[in-house]
């Protein structure tokens, strides 16, 4: 009898560790499933993530320590660790927690290593078993490296399959666009000029890993498409490698090299040779398509030894360019033939024409003429949260350029913000995954913003303590710079100031393991 009760005490136990462990499952998923990241995510958040489980392990404790029955003391335990749950369920997540079919089985191998780790401590001590739940953090991990070969297999299944999807369609034309940044934009841009000749798929949203792209072509690719887009994405050198062995494209784009990413990558050097494995990984007779940066991006141009390789301005050119709060327009020049087009586009920024003609030239590639692009740049429209133009309440314009933010493009967006009339407000947390130099990078754009808005609302206490620097540093008034805790609480001030003709910026809105 007193074995069953010693295991039926470990599964309770082993229970409450899963339970109380709740919102760190969500920062693992948030994470990619990445350990690196997850721990970092952990030692960022130590308070809401260890604190509630260290105090879920000091009432059981507490409660064997002062002789509670054991009934008492897991049904204490019990109760604990289902409000950690229940709390963390309520949260409002920017990306809430996602039970799929991978976190179903990564439950079952944490509850089974929990088990396991509680019955290991219960034969050393038996109070030891109630100081499971301290470390929950090291238990997911545990569950995780114990499932990984299952996930791998599973994961080899899916990725075969895709491969074998792509091989049924020999005539398919494949394009691989990766890049710092700008790589999202690019794909639907590219996706909305080929499709005036073309049947296209491109990956939807940010779909940029490998079971990403897996599970578009495996869902969403029909027999009738001719043209697949694969956005790919990285956070570790080797990642775009395993994208491109998987689509195998003819085509492939880079759109940038920068300080992206440099929390996992730790050198511009490894970032560079990493979005470069995209035009390694392109057949001798493929395309090589390149932004013309003035930097990186031209020194990997000078590197590539396809023979069919361009940067804007070498097929396609863009001349007498405008824009404002209406858009952009120019004039496309194909370089071969003479021939021109107009184009028009809501897209904001001279920079957005960049991207455009990384687009307009692999379109030209394909095979299609001046008219038939300019057709498809006039269909083109701001990507959701990725510098989109919003009428608010009361004549306030509204930029978001919400879902993410790196230096290029902040200091594309405050460009974008100079362009509008009126008092220019910016709201933004600032930008992470910088590594080492994420203080440095946020000083400076606070200098720069200081030269081209009016107010300035900080989300986020701590982390925008180098914003602050930077704006003062610029002479700016201290008076119009508003630090707040939340995107919430800038949103009652803003509303409480706002007047008809203010454009209000929203530049990047940080994900749930990012929130103070």
């Amino acid at each position: 009898m007193g074995v069953i009760l010693r295991l039926f005490e470990a599964a309770v136990l082993a229970c409450c560790c899963v339970a109380g462990g709740w919102r760190l499952l969500h920062y693992f998923q948030l994470e990619s499933y990445q350990l690196p990241g997850y721990f970092r995510s952990v030692k960022r958040n130590f308070q809401r993530a260890v604190i509630p489980t260290v105090a879920l392990a000091a009432v059981g404790v507490a409660a064997y320590v002062l002789g509670a029955p054991m009934i008492v003391r897991l049904a204490l335990a019990a109760a604990c660790a289902a409000l950690l749950m229940v709390q963390a369920k309520k949260e409002k997540a920017k990306k809430p927690f996602v039970v799929t079919e991978r976190v179903k089985r990564l439950i079952a191998m944490h509850a089974a290593t929990a088990f396991a780790a509680v019955l290991l401590a219960g034969a050393l001590s038996p109070v030891l078993m109630y100081l499971a739940p301290a470390f929950e953090a090291a238990l997911i991990a545990l569950a995780a490296v114990c499932a990984q070969p299952i996930e791998k297999s599973i994961n080899q299944q899916f990725v075969d399959d895709a491969k074998k999807r792509l091989a049924s369609n020999p005539k398919l034309m494949k394009i691989g666009i990766t890049g710092s940044y700008g790589k999202t934009s690019t794909k639907f841009l590219l996706r909305d000029i080929l499709s005036v000749k073309f049947s296209v798929l491109a990956t939807p949203s940010s779909f940029n890993t490998t079971m990403g792209v897996t599970r578009v072509i495996r869902e969403q690719l029909m027999p009738s498409h001719q043209v697949f887009i694969a956005e790919m994405g990285a956070r570790h050198v080797g990642d775009i490698r395993e994208l491109v062995e998987l689509v195998h494209p003819s085509i492939g784009l880079l759109t940038s090299v920068g300080p992206q990413h440099l929390d996992t990558f730790g050198t511009i050097e490894r970032i560079k040779n990493t979005k470069y494995e995209l035009i390694e990984g392109l057949p001798e007779d493929g395309v090589a398509i390149f932004a013309r940066d003035g930097a990186i991006c031209e020194e990997l141009y000078a590197r590539c030894p396809n023979k069919t390789k361009y940067m804007p301005g070498d097929l396609m050119k863009a001349t007498d360019i405008e824009s404002g709060p209406w858009g952009t327009r120019f004039t496309l020049t194909d370089m071969e033939t003479g021939e021109t087009a107009k184009c028009q586009t809501r897209l904001l920024g001279e920079h957005s024409i960049s991207n455009l003609l990384l687009c307009c030239t692999a379109a030209r590639a394909l095979g299609m003429t001046p008219a038939e692009i300019a057709q498809g740049v006039a269909r083109c429209q701001p990507v959701e949260h990725r510098l989109e133009l919003l009428s608010g309440a009361g004549g306030v314009s509204i930029i978001d350029d919400a879902f993410n933010s790196n230096p290029v493009g902040a200091r594309a967006a405050l460009r974008v913000l100079e362009n509008f009339p009126g008092r220019r407000i910016i709201v933004t947390p600032g930008m992470v995954e910088l590594g080492g130099e994420e203080a440095a990078f946020n000083r400076a754009f606070g200098e720069q913003m200081a030269r081209s808005v009016a107010f300035a609302f900080l989300v986020g206490r701590k982390h925008t303590q180098p914003f602050v620097d930077g704006l003062l540093a610029a002479g700016f008034p201290q008076e119009n710079i508003h630090v707040v805790g939340s995107l919430e609480e800038s949103t009652k001030e803003l509303h409480a100031m706002m007047r008809a003709g203010d454009v209000v910026l929203y530049e990047n809105d940080l994900p749930d393991n990012y929130s103070e």
